[in-house]
């Protein structure tokens, strides 16, 4: 890789790609959605269809000229995200860039997903493996397609073990282990995030020999809606070492439009647009394949 940094002034024309962008209605999916339509790809949006996100539309609109598409998804409600994939799927047959940009971060454990999943696996992981495998033919369809999932540091600081499984789905909503401190938080966003690298190495071994480029990034310490469920410490402490969304969207942006990209499949980047090998866990073959098992008969019903 080049050792002059990457920036969006590199980005190539986009013209005939088709991408779609979870959470691309805030931070940094936002100016990653900007940036690609800057660049005359073809955007879909997936994000609630609140007024956040019509208003986000509207705003990218204005400042690109070009028009964004909205596709409602709700990443905790596994039967809306089949919706989604579906409802892009009625408009097109190829898909170029996935990114898996959305996500939540530190929230309350007891906190649970439609489904009773762990919000933050339920969300950040299980929510996009069921998203991707649904628009796995579109992707396929493409010549050169790509799946960028949004990581983190915090992969690196996951359960004892890197997942606890028995920990990601409780009896019903509203009761999973209540009372868990914020440190707790930390390490199931931690399982979550780990989770996205394993979820990329192995899209990337399953389909290497289709030509699938799957990467994970981490981003930065972005200032963004991420952080409203930290402890003020450590609100304050991110703070000080916090970057703009617009650097925050620089890795993800190489990472899903850069040619030189498509050689880095299987592998984690950090900013800005580096390669770094990532944690031992995130490197486990074995917890990887694990990982996609339960994902895969998690979703059997969905």
């Amino acid at each position: 890789m080049s050792t002059k940094q990457w920036t969006t002034d590199d980005m190539v024309d986009m013209s005939d790609k088709i991408v779609f962008v979870t959470g691309g209605n805030g931070g940094i999916g936002y100016i990653s959605c900007k940036e690609m339509l800057r660049k005359n790809a073809k955007v879909y949006v997936g994000a609630r269809d609140s007024e956040k996100s019509r208003d986000a539309m509207k705003r990218l609109k204005d400042e690109t000229g070009k028009d964004p598409i909205l596709i409602s998804l709700d990443l905790s409600d596994l039967h809306q995200v089949r919706k989604a994939a579906e409802e892009f799927l009625q408009k097109e047959s190829r898909l170029d860039v996935l990114l898996n940009n959305a996500g939540v971060m530190a929230c309350p454990i007891e906190r649970l997903t439609k489904d009773s999943y762990d919000l933050q696996f339920g969300t950040n992981v299980l929510g996009h493996f069921h998203l991707t495998s649904l628009l796995l033919p579109a992707l396929l369809a493409s010549p050169s397609p790509r799946v960028i999932n949004v990581s983190s540091i915090g992969h690196s600081y996951p359960q004892s073990g890197g997942i606890q499984f028995g920990t990601l789905k409780g009896p019903k909503q509203g009761t999973w282990i209540p009372g868990l401190g914020i440190s707790e938080r930390y390490k199931y966003y931690g399982q979550s995030k780990l989770g996205n690298i394993l979820h990329a190495n192995e899209l990337a071994r399953r389909y290497k020999d289709k030509g699938l480029v799957a990467i994970s990034v981490h981003p930065g310490f972005v200032k963004t809606e991420l952080m409203r469920n930290h402890s003020s410490f450590a609100t304050r402490l991110t703070q000080t070492m916090s970057i703009t969304p617009e650097q925050g969207a620089i890795t993800q942006l190489f990472a899903a439009t850069a040619p030189e990209a498509k050689n880095l499949s299987g592998k984690y980047l950090v900013p800005f647009a580096k390669e770094q090998a990532p944690s031992r866990f995130a490197q486990d073959q074995d917890l990887a394949k694990k990982m996609w098992d339960w994902c895969e008969s998690e979703l059997k019903s969905f």
